[in-house]
């Protein structure tokens, strides 16, 4: 969104997109340039080890002269966020995160807000704000990587939910049957529809697939071997893929008979792998349950979707989702 020189706010806006396995940061000028950006993998376990890799990236960025002041640092984080406290209730993959206030830590830290959400609500966000969703008020925006979550937009508003886990699919049960059953740190649908499920799916059915890998190593998440497989003719990795992207399918057209959207954005990892055959099999499964099913389009952003929401939460304050309850923060 072009910014005339009258409005133009003074400083520059920070954002992280913390991941499972990689952080980035991104600072970006008042037009929403961006002028510097990092990325580093997860070195240490724990909320505080990650907390102080964040911070350090942070402070490395702002070591230059910069105009203007830091108008506000956002972050994406992977599960949820209470909107009440701002404290991260959550982050599913990622050992060691409950009731976590590293909103709080950073403020005191660097004197400016900063603002936490859900990464999928993140980038729904920046799909919103510059992506293939802008102008569109209701659309559900799913990210389909290590594991896999949404950001609702409805009547053009983001929706949290009471307790900040609006939009978690992860734990969507397809099978009544298996309602009884326990899905320790994921949930029914993550087993079958993520990075992590189809690697763990396809380790058991394919010879070889990614090795023989610990039990705790980020390789453990990583199904490209199983698209491997795939585009080189694997009878049997095609049909755990066409398996997983039904499922998702199933999964997508019950959140329609719900919400009623006009868009569905998918992104990740998961898309990427097989972007044509994952179209094919959710519109078809959706074209079979419902009369007028949404569009279903890839995002536009790619994997800076996260990134972008974040700049938009700091740099436009009335679409800002997630503004922390403290004194440096208000707005």
């Amino acid at each position: 969104m072009a910014r005339t020189a009258k409005s133009k706010l003074p400083g520059h806006a920070l954002a992280v997109d913390m991941g499972a396995s990689h952080i980035r940061w991104a600072l970006a000028d008042a037009d929403a340039q961006i002028v510097e950006e990092r990325r580093e993998s997860v070195h240490g376990d724990g909320a505080s080890a990650v907390i102080d890799q964040i911070r350090e990236g942070i402070a490395r960025l702002l070591q230059k002269p910069r105009p203007g002041e830091l108008l506000g640092i956002a972050i994406g984080v992977p599960g949820g966020v209470d909107p009440r406290n701002g404290k991260i209730v959550d982050a599913n993959n990622v050992p060691g995160w409950r009731e976590v206030d590293m909103g709080g830590e950073l403020e005191r830290r660097f004197g400016c807000p900063v603002y936490l959400d859900n990464d999928a609500n993140m980038a729904a966000i920046g799909e919103h704000w510059r992506g293939i969703a802008k102008g569109i008020d209701d659309f559900v925006f799913i990210a389909l990587g290590t594991g896999i979550g949404s950001g609702l937009f409805l009547d053009g508003q983001l929706r949290r939910g009471h307790a900040g886990f609006a939009g978690e699919l992860f734990r969507m049960n397809l099978d009544w049957n298996r309602w009884e059953e326990d899905f320790p740190d994921s949930g029914y649908l993550e087993a079958h529809v993520s990075g992590v499920g189809l690697a763990s799916e396809g380790r058991k059915l394919l010879s070889g697939g990614n090795g023989v890998s610990s039990s705790t190593g980020t390789e453990n998440r990583d199904a490209r071997f199983v698209f491997d497989a795939f585009r080189a003719g694997d009878a049997s990795a095609q049909r755990l893929i066409e398996k997983s992207f039904t499922m998702l399918g199933v999964a997508v057209a019950n959140l329609v008979c719900v919400l009623d959207p006009e868009l569905i954005v998918l992104n990740g990892g998961l898309v990427r792998g097989a972007p044509e055959l994952l179209l094919q099999r959710v519109n078809k499964v959706m074209g079979r349950i419902h009369p007028r099913p949404p569009r279903i389009v890839l995002s536009e952003l790619g994997d800076k979707a996260q990134i972008w929401g974040a700049l938009a939460t700091v740099l436009e304050p009335h679409n800002a989702i997630r503004a922390r309850h403290s004194g440096v923060a208000g707005r």
